[in-house]
């Protein structure tokens, strides 16, 4: 009989000191994982700004950036302003696409997984120029609209 109260008093004081462990270390990880969600969901609604997915961001976000950009190299010699311009655009849209993979990863993921960058790179740069080469066909194919810029008058 004191063996049976022995092994009860042993799983009570097992059980008070994990919960007490559980209580302290609960709050810390609390704060991590909502700080990782939080950065997440910054990063998310950064890229989306930046990325081709939002169809209104290129006035506010995208071409200025893209013209920045353009303006930067055109310091350098007058005849870059339009190609870099160009560049800058597109890799305006890969960092949209990037930021957006991190954020979800950081908001979705359970566990923390170790990031392939060159493979999340590749990602973004194939996926900004199949979306580009797709704009450049509708526009040859005249199913849109080019802008005044690449007007031939």
């Amino acid at each position: 009989m004191k063996s049976v109260q022995n092994v009860s008093q042993e799983l009570n004081v097992t059980e008070d000191i994990a919960l007490e462990e559980l209580q302290q270390s609960t709050p810390e990880e609390f704060k991590k994982d909502i700080f990782k969600k939080l950065r997440g969901g910054f990063f998310l609604v950064l890229g989306y700004l930046l990325s081709p997915l939002c169809w209104w961001n290129d006035l506010l976000f995208n071409l200025p950036i893209a013209y920045g950009f353009g303006y930067v190299c055109s310091l350098l010699s007058p005849k870059l302003l339009l190609p870099c311009s160009i560049i800058g655009y597109w890799l305006s849209n890969i960092v949209g696409i990037l930021l957006m993979q991190f954020g979800s990863k950081d908001i979705f993921q359970k566990e923390p997984q170790e990031h392939n960058l060159k493979k999340e790179l590749f990602t973004g740069l194939i996926s900004s120029t199949v979306y580009t080469l797709l704009i450049m066909l509708l526009i040859q194919l005249k199913i849109i609209d080019s802008p005044i810029l690449f007007s031939n008058s």
